[in-house]
């Protein structure tokens, strides 16, 4: 049953995260008025104005402020801030001066006011390029404390192991995931207003998805796990098309034939631009007309695509897909068919890839999503899902009986998120973590502390075994944090 305190604990939550947002958007707009104009300048002042206004407003709800950096993302107190395609240029702008600083950490605290965020921001411009993160740290928090600036304070970033390639592999990654779900999001609202699509720009989109899964399959399927309901539609085609492109190639498809499954993939939902907002954002049960209405999307979407095609190339597996990714292997689903037909192995792969997706994606409607161990399950032996259980097979030995991003209990007490299958393709039991809370509890601010549940102390036992799965959100853990 739900607390009183819930309802409240959560809109105030969702307040913190609003203004959190605002507070970024004009730290960005400040910086940069900061950049392009001298400091008299109007709109240098007014920015100023605006940030300090940005920041009063949220010590009003909070009596300490802090802005903190763990892995690429960006928390206000203990509320993270989600990265959306509206506020991607200024959050990664921030992220960036930040991180050249070495500062992990910015508190706002009640006294904070306009002249110490105008010296704040004019020392991080004109320090910027001095030196070595490290050194830029300590003569900023040292030109702070001269020019008596106790309001905002800055804190150390925790020294990381540094893996350039490593690094460069996961900012690739998050660049074809970001493009992704920037085309898909262009094509659905296109679709919706009636505007024409680029469909080359799909193909481009697609294209940076297979070379990505055919290259570093492990960092782009690890973007997954960044489920964002508030981009549901978006982000739930391209994850569909990044599973479905890794199944094609568990399967030995070659790269045309992967090009061309990611690109049914991509547009499988497309027909979901037909049906009213209401009904897709819908936070209760849909009554009997707006299910009729939502189970009209595949059709919906195989028109949408024949308009596409005479605009431009779009193959016709695409509209086929679109058509028949719900009907199920035993065409109990929907569209009903009046002919016996035999579902394409495009659509087969898309169906398990969405199946898969949209289970273990946290819904507008839903309180928590089904854990991904279950879903794979029910996916396997109930045959009334209607999923061709030979793809589910291949699904599995693809993610691991725990797919990435799945939380778990270890028998050493620790909680570790799933990074990865066992690279050696056995042992489906035993795959790679990323310890999130260690044994004493503490929180292990991500990307974790990475570990093989394969590993062996000298007489040959396992250091590490799963316990059983948990919900991350028992421990205040953002499963997405470990990946990006």
């Amino acid at each position: 049953m739900t607390s009183p305190a819930e309802p409240t604990s959560v809109a105030s939550d969702g307040r913190l995260r609003q203004g959190g947002r605002a507070l970024l958007l004009a730290l960005y707009t400040a910086l940069r008025s900061l950049k392009l104009y001298p400091v008299e300048n109007t709109t240098v002042q007014k920015a100023l104005d605006d940030l300090n206004a940005a920041s009063r407003s949220l010590l009003a709800l909070e009596s300490d402020l802090e802005i903190r950096l763990a892995g690429d993302f960006i928390f206000v107190n203990a509320t993270r801030l989600r990265l959306e395609l509206d506020n991607y240029a200024s959050f990664s702008h921030i992220l960036a001066m930040l991180r050249a600083f070495a500062i992990g950490g910015l508190r706002v605290h009640a006294e904070a006011n306009r002249r110490e965020w105008q010296i704040f921001l004019s020392l991080l411009l004109s320090l910027s390029e001095r030196g070595e993160p490290d050194d830029r740290f300590e003569e900023l928090a040292q030109r702070l404390q001269g020019a008596q600036v106790h309001g905002l304070e800055i804190e150390r970033a925790a020294q990381r192991e540094h893996d350039p390639d490593a690094e460069q592999a996961k900012e690739q990654a998050k660049r074809v995931y970001s493009q992704g779900v920037a085309v898909t999001k262009d094509v659905i609202t296109g679709a919706r207003l009636g505007r024409a699509s680029s469909v080359k720009r799909v193909k481009r989109a697609v294209q940076l998805i297979v070379d990505q899964v055919l290259n570093n399959e492990t960092s782009v399927v690890g973007l997954t796990t960044i489920r964002d309901y508030d981009e549901y539609t978006f982000t739930h085609s391209v994850n569909v098309c990044i599973f479905s492109v890794a199944l094609g190639k568990k399967l030995g498809f070659t790269k045309l034939q992967l090009y061309d499954l990611g690109m049914t993939a991509l547009l499988h939902d497309v027909g979901k631009a037909r049906v009213p907002v209401e009904i897709l954002n819908k936070t209760t049960g849909l009554d009997e007309e707006e299910w009729r209405l939502m189970q009209g999307h595949p059709w919906l979407g195989a028109l949408t695509l024949f308009g596409m095609r005479a605009q431009d190339e779009v193959p016709y597996r695409a509209i086929l897909v679109a058509h028949e990714h719900h009907m199920k292997t035993d065409l109990t689903g929907y569209p009903r068919t009046i002919r016996q037909r035999a579902l394409g192995i495009f659509s087969r792969i898309v169906s398990v890839a969405d199946g898969f997706d949209a289970a273990t994606t946290r819904r507008s409607y839903q309180t928590v999503p089904i854990e991904p161990d279950q879903v794979l399950r029910e996916m396997w032996q109930n045959p009334k899902r209607g999923y061709d259980p030979i793809l589910v097979k291949a699904l599995i030995n693809l993610i691991g009986i725990y797919p990435v991003g799945t939380c778990v209990i270890l028998d050493t007490f620790e909680v570790a998120v799933v990074s990865g299958p066992n690279p050696e393709g056995q042992q489906l039991n035993r795959p790679l973590v990323r310890i999130a809370v260690d044994a004493d509890g503490a929180i292990v601010l991500p990307p974790g502390t990475p570990a093989s549940l394969t590993e062996q102390d000298e007489s040959g036992t396992f250091r590490r075994s799963i316990v059983k799965v948990t919900n991350p959100d028992r421990y205040g853990l953002t499963v997405g944090d470990y990946f990006v």
